[in-house]
């Protein structure tokens, strides 16, 4: 079977081989218990679905934890999942209001924690999968394959058994390295402890890292423009801003026209900052190494052309994205698109050359199946490195992984998504590697935030600000 043919016969094979064989006793794990994990979980629980979810950090989402001070672009209508809210709701919960824009904490304790707590024992937490198998099959091996459990070893040496996984962990963990060209800049691993990645706490936890500092912020994507802003508060605090491209337009984006105007505002506002020389901006910047000067650090771009441009800094955020790593599941047999890393019949659905944020049409479970039948990568993953990832896509997928999983393929060949159109997506590829941090709805990458406090949006009295 192929994950990228199509046609009658295609798909009678993938429901035949979802649904069969010995280990369908077992039950369906689900790595990582952020918001499209404990979505899975949360239709799983519907149709009465065995399942476990492994986290691999120590509570609930802790990926979104790490950005917990950032405001999403998103209102909570976006950001809660049909099913969970319904198992939430049956327990006596009370919804967030509607248009309220919350934060990655809020996201945590008000929604994601909650949701978890359903689940009781059915989610570990500490528990990170070092390695994915079929039990007793290397990749080469095929008959019999499709009735062998998987067989999924945890960092600690335990191992688990599973009859299907839907693979949730995202990318955050895995962020793109700040030299050019996809390699690390010369002596990048050097100045490790003068480096950041994206959406630091630059008016909080991390604030004296960087208040009085000459800050240095690598991307073009929309944690670069969070992070300018949150420094451009803190006063006596050179910003230089760095991209590749010839002109900051991308990131600038849609302003008052954006379907989301807490992000078209991120945009504006960054455009008043370059305009008024509160932030540098350097054009055609390709970091090609890194060296330590005392406590500072001399940047050294090199153009295609082999023009040098540098800027010594004290600080330097890298936000130039995030690629999935599939390295536990390299004994499964993966059908990847050599481009974006997504699956090969995903890949022309969300090419950032092709597609924004809200152009990426409705998907499930036929462009996500692999050759391996019943693994599924889901969320920021399934995107591998395209910047057009929405939560509320990720929501839609692990609903029709799960119809499909439990044996309905009418209900998982009928995917439904009503997006935002966005005007701020990077079409580009080039400029494709930039921060897709993770797992609000509504945004490039799931997640593009502005700094707290948030400016006021739109003219209603929701919760369009930062109260």
């Amino acid at each position: 079977m192929s994950a990228s043919c199509c046609g009658t016969t295609a798909s009678l094979e993938l429901e035949q081989n979802v649904t069969s064989g010995a280990a369908g006793v077992l039950p369906i794990v689900v790595i990582g218990a952020g918001p499209v994990g404990l979505a899975a979980a949360a239709h799983l629980t519907e149709r009465g679905q065995d399942f476990l979810v492994l986290e691999a950090g120590g509570q609930i989402a802790a990926s979104v934890a790490q950005w917990g001070h950032v405001r999403v672009f998103s209102p909570w209508k976006y950001n809660i999942d049909a099913a969970a809210r319904r198992l939430l709701e049956a327990d006596g919960w009370t919804a967030p209001d509607a248009d309220w824009l919350p934060t990655g904490a809020e996201l945590v304790d008000d929604y994601l924690a909650p949701l978890a707590k359903l689940f009781g024992d059915k989610v570990r937490l500490g528990a990170k999968v070092s390695a994915i198998s079929r039990l007793g099959y290397d990749r080469v091996r095929t008959n019999g394959r499709e009735d062998a459990p998987f067989l999924i070893r945890l960092e600690g040496g335990e191992e688990l058994l599973a009859r299907a996984i839907v693979d949730a962990s995202g990318s955050y963990t895995s962020p793109n390295v700040l030299g050019a060209s996809g390699l690390p800049a010369h002596g990048e691993a050097e100045v490790g402890d003068l480096v950041d990645h994206a959406l630091p706490d630059v008016l909080g936890d991390d604030r004296d890292r960087y208040e009085g500092r000459h800050t240095l912020v690598v991307g073009a994507g929309h944690s670069a423009a969070t992070t300018l802003l949150a420094l451009a508060q803190l006063e006596n605090t050179p910003i230089t801003w760095a991209i590749r491209a010839a002109g900051a337009s991308r990131t600038y984006g849609g302003g008052e026209a954006d379907a989301l105007p807490a992000r078209g505002a991120l945009g504006t506002r960054l455009r008043a900052h370059v305009e008024s020389g509160r932030i540098r901006l350097l054009t055609g910047f390709f970091t090609h190494s890194v060296t330590r000067s005392g406590d500072q650090a001399i940047v050294v771009s090199r153009d295609p052309s082999g023009a040098e441009q540098s800027v010594t800094v004290d600080r330097i955020v890298v936000a130039t994205g995030y690629r999935p790593d599939h390295s536990i599941a390299s004994e499964l047999r993966l059908d990847l698109d050599p481009i974006l890393g997504s699956t090969r019949r995903l890949a022309p659905l969300i090419d950032p050359n092709q597609h924004s944020c809200g152009t990426v049409p409705a998907h499930g479970v036929d462009e996500l199946s692999h050759p391996e039948p019943g693994y599924y990568a889901v969320g920021v993953k399934s995107y591998g490195r395209a910047p057009t990832f929405l939560m509320a896509t990720g929501y839609e997928q692990v609903r029709s992984v799960v119809a499909a999983i439990a044996g309905d393929w009418e209900a998982a060949r009928d995917v439904q998504l009503d997006l935002p159109e966005t005007g701020v997506c990077s079409s580009n590829l080039a400029e494709a590697q930039e921060q897709r941090v993770g797992l609000a709805t509504g945004v490039s990458g799931g997640l593009l935030a502005t700094p707290l406090p948030l400016v006021t949006v739109g003219a209603s009295d929701g919760g369009g600000c930062c109260g």
